[in-house]
């Protein structure tokens, strides 16, 4: 609302909510001037970790509720907390995997995991992904 009101930004959508009786509250702003933005780490979380697989089970596809963290290293073999060790599982597939390797246990990675690259694509299309910003989609490549 700061950037609008001074003038150094411009409402491009709204929801139809207003702020006060002439202002819409926009859902979709653009910048008059570019501003770099310095990169951000983004936080290894679960949700991210979901997000990041797209909330499937990388042994088998599975996507319903019952998903859990499976570390592809097993902590008591010196596997870490890390994107690249990392990945949703189901229930099922993590039980069977147990304390081996993929290798060990026969079971393949769909995708190899690994760290998101861009902090803010990560973050804009976590938002759309969930529904609550579906306007923001037309404006985001790829998503």
């Amino acid at each position: 609302m700061v950037l609008l009101i001074k003038g150094k930004a411009e409402q491009v959508e709204h929801n139809g909510k207003v702020v006060y009786s002439e202002m819409p509250l926009p859902t979709v702003i653009r910048l008059r001037h570019y501003v770099r933005v310095p990169y951000k780490e983004i936080p290894l979380t679960r949700r991210n970790i979901l997000h990041r697989d797209s909330h499937s089970c990388q042994y088998c596809s599975y996507t319903g509720d019952e998903l859990t963290l499976d570390h592809v290293i097993p902590r008591s073999r010196g596997g870490g907390d890390s994107w690249e060790n990392i990945v949703t599982a189901c229930v099922r597939c993590n039980v069977k995997k147990g304390n081996r390797t993929p290798k060990e246990a026969n079971m393949l990675l769909r995708n190899e995991p690994h760290k998101p690259y861009s902090g803010l694509y990560f973050e804009v299309t976590k938002h759309i992904k969930s529904g609550l910003h579906k306007e923001w989609q037309k404006y985001v490549i790829g998503t």
